[in-house]
This record gives C-alpha cells, structure tokens and sequence, in this order.
C-alpha cells in the first residue's frame, strides 16, 4: 500500500518540476534564427546583431539564416511548421503580422495564430530616398514630380506588404497621386537597383538606407515617423513637409511557433531583453538609427494588437495587394 501511494506521488512531484528543469537545460544545442529578408537589409542587421548577444549568454549559438521572399512570409511559414521546441525562431517584423494578413488573399500561415511572440527587439523609421538624377530635392518637388508624370515613377521596395512597400502606399493614398511600385526579394537588392538608378526612390529602413545617404548616393528627403529621427536630426517628416497625417514605422521582433513551452518561451525572452540592453548592442544599433524596445511577450502581443488596427484599414483603402 505504502508503495502504490508513493509512486503516484513521486510522479506528480516530477510532473510538477518539469518545467522548471525544461527552463534550466534549455537551449542543449544550436538554435536557429530565421531572417525572412536578405543579408544586408535592416531585418538582416538586426538579426545578426541579436543572435550574436544571444550567443553570449543562452549558452548555445544562436546562427541566423536568411530565408526571404513573399514579404517574409516564405521565411515566416518555415517557422511556423518548425517543431514548437524553441530552437526554431523568426524575426518578424510589425509589418509581416499586421501588414501582410491584410495584404495577400492567400497567406500560407496565420502568422498571429502560428507564431507567438517572445520579445519586441528595435523599432525604427523609413526614409525616403531617391537616386541623385532625380531632380527632386524636397518632398514637394516629388509631389510636382508625380502628379506630372501619374503612373510613371517608380519606387522599390523589399517585398509586397513590407513597412517599405506599405510607406509608399500610405505616400499614394493620402496625396491622392499614383507610383509603379517595384518589390523586390529584400531591401538590398532593391537599394541595389535604386543606387544603379533602374528605379527612382524607395521609402527605405533608415539602417540600410543611411550608409548610402551619408557617401552621397542617396538623397534624403524625409522621414516616415511621427516626430524627427535621432540618425537624421536635419531631416522633416513627412507630415512635417506637408503630406498630413502621415505616420508609419516598423519594428522588430523573435517569435516561436505557436505550441513552445512557456518556460522557454520565458527564458528566450529574458535573454533578449538582455540583448537589448547590452552596451555593444545599444551602441551598435542606436548609431544605425534604430530604437531599443526589449519587451515582454505580452508587451509584443499588445503591440501587434495595435499594429492591426492601425495597417488592416490603410491596406484596404488603398486597394493594395499582393499573391
């Protein structure tokens, strides 16, 4: 009797600790993290700049791989089939779960039901850049510029759905002019094109934009944000130079596929948070022209919430979409 009381006993004891001793092995080997965007774009950067804090302190590598194309969501779907072990991640962007759900008639994955967030990394603003033989030098002159030419000029993006695709619809929809958007498979082979002047401009992230802005390739014309960007103090909104009501940003961030333990979930996310606050990272990131967030998973489960709200009626009315 002693004996058949005892085992079920021990048994739920183990149960109960399971958790816990989850949380303390986990990671026991490698983990991968899924760029959905090229190398050397914005996502990319951040990717990388992440997975390399997390190397420090989770006690495994952290080796990012990039798998772009249809606006992140080739990347995004990759994940979301993963076994939910916490040693498959995506960093998603604001745009991928807000933006492209919107977007696509056919989304291959319910990113806000797949995926379940860990922890928002960096936000930051868009620029709007355009090649030096563009004659425009302010956003006034691009608005001259587009009305007189409808349906002519282009602009690249990283892919159909991207905050950098949805910039320049949000520019169309509220000035009431019409572009010939361009998507490409990420942010750097659109900057490619756009510097070899097969396109016109681009409503870029400012990280992989600035380099280009700084040497002289790119001209500046404005900011996408709700107030001036710290990486280009000189610079107007967009709202500042008369497009009004004009705000759009994106940010970054890891999620697991839906079904990860929580306590792994929890440990990833501690660990991120980390990241952000480390003194290279901030220092790195910051001089890139992004913003440190490092939030709780709820935190970023809120602020997709409102991303939703905000992106799904912009999409809509803009008539925008992208199979």
């Amino acid at each position: 009797m002693t004996r058949a009381f005892l085992l079920p006993l021990l048994a739920l004891l183990l149960a109960g600790l399971s958790p816990l001793a989850t949380a303390q092995s986990f990671p026991t080997k490698p983990i991968r993290l899924v760029c959905p965007f090229p190398p050397g774009g914005a996502v990319d950067i951040a990717s990388r700049a992440i997975a390399a804090e997390l190397s420090k302190t989770i006690g495994q590598p952290v080796n990012v791989e990039n798998k772009p194309g249809a606006g992140g969501n080739i990347g995004g779907v990759e994940v979301a089939r993963s076994a939910p072990d916490g040693y498959t991640l995506l960093m998603t962007t604001s745009g991928i779960n807000a933006i492209n759900p919107a977007l696509y008639r056919k989304m291959p994955f319910d990113p806000n039901k797949d995926l379940v967030p860990v922890s928002a990394l960096v936000s930051l603003s868009n620029v709007l850049v355009v090649h030096p033989s563009v004659k425009a030098q302010s956003v006034a002159d691009v608005l001259a510029m587009v009305r007189a030419q409808p349906g002519q000029v282009t602009f690249a993006s990283s892919g159909s759905g991207t905050s950098i695709h949805m910039s320049g619809e949000m520019f169309m929809f509220l000035t009431g002019t019409k572009m010939v958007h361009v998507p490409y498979k990420g942010s750097a082979p659109a900057l490619t094109d756009l510097l070899g002047g097969q396109v016109q401009m681009m409503f870029d992230n400012i990280p992989s934009a600035l380099p280009h802005i700084r040497s002289g390739k790119l001209r500046a014309l404005a900011t996408t944000g709700a107030r001036r960007d710290p990486a280009l103090p000189d610079l107007p909104t967009l709202a500042e130079a008369g497009v009004n009501h004009y705000e759009a940003g994106v940010w970054f961030g890891l999620a697991a596929p839906a079904g990860t333990p929580q306590d792994v979930i929890a440990r990833l996310s501690s660990e991120a948070v980390k990241g952000t606050k480390s003194p290279e990272f901030v220092k790195r990131m910051s001089e890139l022209g992004y913003v440190m967030i490092g939030s709780t998973p709820e935190q970023m489960a809120s602020m997709l919430r409102e991303e939703l709200a905000r992106w799904s009626p912009v999409v809509k009315a803009s008539g925008a979409s992208a199979d």
